[in-house]
């Protein structure tokens, strides 16, 4: 059962999830919006809109609404993209006492909304979810993320109006953890890894802590910070990532466009994802014991950061394509025991098909590029897990 509604404090509601008191009001706005609309009919073909409509109206509050809405909508995104969508670590949820869960980010919709279904299926309660506001393009993409339990991070802040934005965001997620009693997701750094290098951000970091009106390290005991590490077999988006790098390489003033973030969206909801594994370490309080004491505040981020980037690159669900990636990056046959010839083929073939997706010439020296950084994006995880292992790689 997810938890009771608590009224949340005016100062959060240009920020919170709506309340479920405000749930029917927004959402019978939504279900005019053509948007809307357009968007459910391209994710669920031949939907009888008026009768989703209704069956919409009809609902009172987000956990409703995840249940009957959400929950068999990824269902079938499981069942039609996916080979699957497993977790492990659910015995280090702990019940009754809420987590900010931080992993690493690959699908701009995917990574929250899957760790929820896991959560779901496992009996546990559902994050809540940080999204950034670059992402909602339309005011109905707004409304309907707050009516799924997302909060927004303002990223769109001045220098000047940045640390007042950071200082809200942690106020927020601190009254979630301690007065809400509500888990929340976010991602371990602004925006996705491209080639898969997942680093966790010490600014981030330090916005969490914040709210703690403490030092850093205690600041980020109070909200039960656990690592998850998010595997996908195939990234759908691998293609669009390696042009990103190339055109970003060729202007080093290359800035994405909102309709690239919907291609993104789009294609990460409803492409092959092969197998994907979420992996829930313990909660980090424990392991904040060992910071120096006297660290300062960039001492102690950066303590963190290394304590969350462990955990999230030794527990990686390492798949075949990995194993052949990071071979072939390498120029070695370090892990030939792990695949045929056969997989190995299908791989490649895999990379050129991706490749030929691309809707921008390529010289041949840009093909090759491109195909290069695919093949990092597979052997990153592998590569880190070996580091956070100590295997010598």
């Amino acid at each position: 059962m997810d938890c009771e509604e608590i009224k949340v404090p005016e100062e959060f509601s240009d920020i919170c999830p709506y309340n479920d008191e405000d749930f029917h009001r927004e959402m019978s706005v939504l279900v005019t919006e053509p948007g809307f609309e357009h968007a459910v009919k391209y994710a669920i073909p031949n939907v009888d809109y008026p009768a989703f409509c209704q069956q919409l109206l009809q609902i009172r509050n987000k956990h409703d609404f995840q249940i009957q809405i959400m929950l068999p909508f990824l269902k079938k995104l499981v069942a039609e993209t996916t080979k699957g969508v497993t977790a492990s670590g659910m015995d280090n949820i702990v019940d009754g006492i809420p987590n900010v869960c931080i992993s690493n980010h690959r699908d701009i919709v995917l990574d929250a909304s899957f760790l929820n279904l896991c959560l779901t299926m496992h009996g546990k309660p559902t994050t809540e979810i940080a999204i950034g506001n670059n992402l909602l393009i339309y005011r109905w993409i707004d409304t309907l993320v707050r009516l799924n339990k997302s909060f927004i991070v303002k990223r769109d802040s001045s220098k000047r109006h940045a640390l007042e934005a950071a200082q809200h965001l942690s106020a927020y997620i601190h009254f979630a953890i301690k007065q809400k009693h509500q888990s929340v997701w976010i991602a371990q750094r602004q925006g996705r890894a491209k080639d898969s290098d997942d680093r966790t951000q010490e600014s981030l970091v330090k916005m969490l802590a914040l709210a703690g009106n403490t030092d850093i390290v205690n600041g980020i005991r109070q909200i039960n910070l656990m690592p998850v590490s998010i595997s996908y077999e195939f990234d759908p988006n691998d293609y669009l990532k390696a042009k990103e790098f190339l055109l970003r390489k060729k202007d080093p003033d290359f800035k994405k466009s909102q309709q690239d973030d919907l291609l993104s969206m789009e294609t990460g909801l409803l492409q092959n994802k092969g197998h994907a594994h979420f992996h829930f370490s313990p909660c980090i309080n424990d392991k904040l014991d060992a910071i120096p004491a006297g660290c300062d505040k960039n001492e102690a981020a950066h303590h963190i950061c290394n304590i969350i980037d462990k955990e999230i690159h030794s527990h990686y669900y390492i798949y075949k394509n990995n194993y052949i990636a990071y071979d072939l990056v390498n120029n070695c046959q370090k892990f030939a025991a792990e695949y045929s010839a056969e997989d190995k083929k299908q791989f490649i073939g895999y990379i050129d098909a991706q490749t030929g997706k691309l809707d921008i010439p390529l010289t041949p020296e840009d093909m090759e590029y491109v195909k290069h950084m695919m093949l990092v994006m597979y052997a990153n995880p592998l590569t880190n897990q070996l580091i956070a292992k100590g295997i010598d790689n």
